[in-house]
């Protein structure tokens, strides 16, 4: 066993290279590669609906007389992965995607279509365009008055962000502390001196209440003497 594993292999002395005959390879010779799918697709014998990601070994070959650029365009042979019918895509290197050719459609995927409706939308314009002025005039008007409106936009943004970031938190609870202890103290009634016509209210009171009045002396020595309480 050990003498097929051996690394280095002989070479007599007398070797010549260049005596090999060099085998000629066809042009539209195929090879088999290992590829991932690079787009849903739906089977068109089957229905069976193939995602994007799953694994083929595919045949590769190159597109005779099809490049872009110089950039040499490959077609691609896979088996459905239910009914083994033969599908087939290229690459697109002038929109850096691929073209399913035949055996299956592609998916529909809404952000593929964006750019399409731009390019339309461009040509429909350049064509309304080309011989009417006034129609040129009037779209590059809507033109700056959308950027103008888009610019207007953007310095509300910075400028409503820019007076959130000046604020400072500390001093906005601060003001609304105090301004809340002012409004205590404005709902608050002032303590004032008892007059005569309150302790005789007060004395009412709690003489109904049955419990006995007594009336506190201020340290005034000139002050007359209290009246005795009532019987």
């Amino acid at each position: 066993m050990g003498e097929r594993k051996v690394l280095n292999k002989y070479i007599p002395p007398d070797f010549d290279p260049s005596a090999i005959p060099r085998r000629k390879k066809p042009k539209d010779q195929q090879i088999t590669v290992r590829m991932m799918l690079p787009m849903s697709i739906c089977c068109k014998t089957c229905g069976n609906y193939i995602y994007k990601g799953t694994k083929f070994n595919c045949r590769k070959e190159d597109a005779e007389g099809e490049d872009y650029l110089g950039i040499t365009v490959f077609r691609f042979y896979f088996k459905c992965t239910r009914c083994s019918a033969e599908l087939a895509m290229k690459t697109d290197p002038k929109n850096s995607d691929y073209i399913m050719e035949a055996g299956a459609t592609r998916n529909f995927e809404p952000w593929r279509e964006d750019p399409k409706e731009k390019d339309m939308t461009s040509a429909q314009r350049e064509k309304e365009e080309a011989g009417d002025a006034m129609k040129a005039l009037e779209n590059r008007t809507l033109d700056s008055k959308r950027e103008m409106d888009i610019l207007a936009a953007l310095d509300e943004m910075k400028a409503l962000s820019s007076r959130h970031a000046t604020v400072d938190y500390s001093m906005v609870l601060n003001a609304l502390s105090k301004r809340k202890a002012r409004d205590e103290e404005a709902t608050q009634e002032p303590v004032a001196g008892l007059t005569e016509e309150d302790e005789a209210v007060v004395r009412a009171m709690f003489k109904a209440q049955g419990e006995p009045f007594v009336r506190r002396l201020e340290d005034n020595d000139d002050a007359p003497p209290p009246p005795p309480p009532p019987p």
